[in-house]
This record gives C-alpha cells, sequence and structure tokens, in this order.
C-alpha cells in the first residue's frame, strides 16, 4: 500500500451538518472497551459467509497494506452529535475487498466484525459505495491505536458507529442481523440525515424481519 503524503488540514469555509450535529474542532477519542494491542505476526483480514466461491479470504498485515491504496474526503458524523469535516482518509476502498473476494448474488447485507467481537451491520448497497473505505490513514498519518489502528471502516454517510475500529474482518450475508451497538437500541440503518439515532425510530423494512 503507498504511504501518502502528509498534508496540512484545511477546514472548509462552509460546513453543511446533518440536523442535530455540531462542529468538531479536533478528533474525540470514543469507543466502547479498551484499545486493543496490534500484534502484526497474528493479525489477519478476512472475508467469510456466503462468498460466491464458498471459501473464506485472508490477509496478513503485510498483504493488506499492499492492497491498492485510494483516498476519499469525507466527513465523520458521531452519534454523540460531534461532526468532523474534510478530514482526507487514506486506505483500502470497500470495493476493492468485494471485487477481490465476491459475494454471492442472494447477498444483501454484510457484518463488519472488529476486535473483542465487536460487530456493525451494513446493507450491501451503503457497503459498496464509492466513498466507503477500511481506512488506514488519516490526512496523510497512519491512524493513531485510540482511532482505530491498523483499519477503521469509514462509511461518510452514516454515523459513525457504522465504521467500527480495529476492523479484523467481513461476513457476507444473505440476511440481515443487527450488529453490536443495533442489539442495544440504536438504529439499524443509522443514517445522519434523517437522524436515525435509535431503533425506536425504525420503520418497516429498516431492521430485520423477525
Amino acid at each position: 500500500m503507498g504511504q501518502p503524503e502528509s498534508r496540512e488540514y484545511r477546514e472548509p469555509e462552509r460546513a453543511e451538518l446533518p440536523p442535530g450535529q455540531r462542529l468538531q474542532r479536533g478528533w474525540p477519542v470514543t469507543h466502547y472497551g479498551p484499545v486493543p494491542r496490534f500484534k502484526p505476526d497474528r493479525w489477519e483480514f478476512r472475508v467469510f459467509g456466503a462468498t460466491a466461491d464458498g471459501d473464506k479470504r485472508c490477509w496478513n498485515h503485510d498483504e493488506f497494506s499492499a492492497l491498492p491504496f485510494s483516498t476519499v474526503v469525507a466527513d465523520l458524523h458521531c452519534v454523540t452529535k460531534f461532526s468532523m469535516v474534510g478530514a482526507e482518509w487514506g486506505g483500502v476502498p470497500a470495493r476493492t475487498i468485494l471485487d477481490l473476494a465476491p459475494p454471492v448474488p442472494a447477498v444483501t447485507h454484510v457484518m463488519v466484525w472488529a476486535e473483542y467481537g465487536y460487530s456493525s451491520n451494513l446493507r450491501l448497497a451503503d457497503f459498496v459505495s464509492d466513498r466507503t473505505i477500511f481506512a488506514t490513514h488519516k490526512d496523510g498519518e497512519l491512524l493513531t491505536a485510540e482511532h482505530g489502528f491498523p483499519v477503521r471502516l469509514v462509511v461518510p454517510h452514516l454515523y459513525a458507529w457504522k465504521g467500527p475500529k480495529w476492523v479484523r474482518g467481513v461476513e457476507y450475508m444473505t440476511a440481515d442481523r443487527r450488529g453490536f451497538w443495533e442489539e442495544r437500541g440504536y438504529h439499524n440503518v443509522g443514517d445522519p440525515w434523517a437522524e436515525q439515532r435509535y431503533s425506536y425510530q425504525e420503520l418497516p423494512g429498516d431492521g430485520p424481519e423477525l
């Protein structure tokens, strides 16, 4: 994976924020549980579940770091109501993972798995967005451990909890099921522009069928 050049952060002249959000200067550290210790010799990124060939695909850290590098300039909207705007995220586009490890046509959702068994479910359409990226860098610098090093998912058009830190893999699913925060009362979709914060706001079709 190519190393990006450092660049000076420039705040946008005008930031349009989703309803209920406030502009954040700097990047607060927010997560559940302790920061995991990175062990490169044991780390792997895997894709499993309903893959096209029925097998799982794994990359160790060196192999994952060698995948094509891309950048996306995008905002980060936290459900706690702060928004960080205009950040440059560098890493591996989610679409690249789908191309390298295709799902079966019946796949509708993915579960993104992270350290300590943390998970977040996404509609396939959200996952394959051109702006969804497995980020290793922010503004030209490697992520810190507190912010998700070595890999965090960034899904700019959804609330930030939909993009876990310390990602370890992706599961392809032919039916939806809730992830960690979704099981604990957060909205199954998480669109900040519609203020989809909590599960009681869900409409028919937003969540898994019972």
